[in-house]
């Protein structure tokens, strides 16, 4: 069917033709809007406070007549934020239908489309930047993803949450009504939540730690044959994290420990594990401030997988995706390239010499896996 603004009126055998005007009427009228998903640079969402409503919201408003939503998004982060940028990709695409429970009530409401597009990271110079308009928006905060989901209606939480996952899965959301139209992505599927840890500033430290600092904790990038690594999600937090945990005194060494922690978290079987560094933990507190400690980061190839089960440690049965490796810090950029060698080092090789694109790419040792796009987290 052409629903171009040039399609003609010609009716159908049996009906009345239609003037421009009429079939002009006959068509579906909606609201458009955008919004921008801004974070710093430890992903934290920016949230705006309205002067006009209790919730906050994204930095966005209403498509004007004759505007496109991205020329919207500009618009409306210049007058808001006082910022004149560029934006990245479209994030998500949501449907509100009428009817729906978060609308104003009492207000005369055809349904809105609306867009979220990537704003990127906002560095501390951009933040110092930042002027609000004070008639509209009385300040603004950066908001670990639950607390900014709390400060919002429900269905901007989800608009929320969608374009923030589509953001680290490389991909677009499609939603109405809050919710996914066609299969749920991995990331929402498990409700996956984003937030800075303590130490997230601590350096990074190659080669052995020193001999009198105890070593309380193995955390691992675990490598699939195509060079992805593993990450589990803990269902009570819910946050993605590396698989391992605390040595504990039955642990013959760190290594040990992260063997130990992939068969109870994730059912991998591991090869060889070899340490990459570790980070200064000045003070021990989540050991009862027990003073300094090291925490290694070690990194080992996996060779086999089982079903999911429990982990006997926790009673919880943790989720198992499939990541590239992700940008680290400044101040881990040893770990970067580290990391970077690792990866490239269990890439499969495909029958040209080169690399085997991983989406493609299947193990006899690895159950199949959800077809997804190239890089996208998913089960594995």
């Amino acid at each position: 069917m052409d629903t171009s603004a040039s399609s003609t009126s010609a009716a159908a055998p049996g009906q009345p033709e239609m003037s421009h005007e009429e079939y002009a009427r006959s068509r579906h009228s909606v609201w458009l809007g955008a919004a921008a998903l801004f974070t710093d640079e430890i992903g934290r969402v920016l949230l705006v406070k309205p002067t006009y409503r209790t919730q906050w919201l994204l930095p966005g408003g209403c498509v004007e007549a004759g505007e496109g939503p991205d020329e919207t998004c500009r618009r409306e982060v210049q007058e808001e934020l006082g910022l004149s940028m560029p934006l990245g990709r479209l994030l998500a695409v949501h449907w509100l239908a009428p009817g729906h429970p978060d609308r104003t009530e009492g207000m005369p409401f055809p349904g809105e489309v609306r867009y979220v597009m990537d704003g990127g990271t906002l560095t501390p110079r951009d933040i110092a930047r930042m002027r609000l308009p004070q008639d509209e928006l009385s300040g603004y905060e950066f908001l670990d993803a639950r607390a900014a989901a709390e400060r919002m209606v429900p269905v901007d939480a989800q608009i929320l949450l969608a374009a923030l996952r589509a953001r680290l899965a490389g991909t677009t959301a499609h939603l109405s009504g809050g919710r996914h139209v066609g299969p749920v992505p991995p990331l929402d599927r498990y409700q996956v939540h984003t937030r800075p840890r303590a130490g997230r500033d601590w350096p990074w430290h190659p080669g052995r730690a020193p001999e009198h600092l105890p070593i309380r904790q193995a955390w691992g990038w675990l490598f699939a044959p195509d060079g992805r690594v593993v990450l589990v999600i803990d269902p009570a937090e819910p946050l993605a994290m590396l698989p391992g945990g605390t040595i504990e005194p039955t642990d013959a060494s760190p290594e040990a420990a992260l063997v130990r922690e992939a068969a109870e978290e994730a059912q991998l079987t591991l090869g060889e594990v070899e340490r990459l560094g570790w980070v200064y933990d000045a003070t021990g507190e989540v050991y009862g401030r027990i003073g300094e400690c090291t925490r290694l980061r070690l990194a080992a190839p996996i060779v086999g997988a089982g079903p999911s089960f429990v982990d006997p440690a926790t009673g919880r049965r943790f989720a198992r995706l499939l990541a590239p490796p992700i940008r680290l810090p400044p101040s881990w950029a040893g770990a970067s390239r580290a990391i970077s060698k690792r990866s490239r080092r269990h890439e499969s090789p495909g029958r040209d010499g080169g690399s085997r694109s991983p989406h493609r790419h299947r193990s006899r040792n690895f159950p199949r896996r959800e077809v997804c796009h190239e890089g996208v987290p998913h089960h594995l």
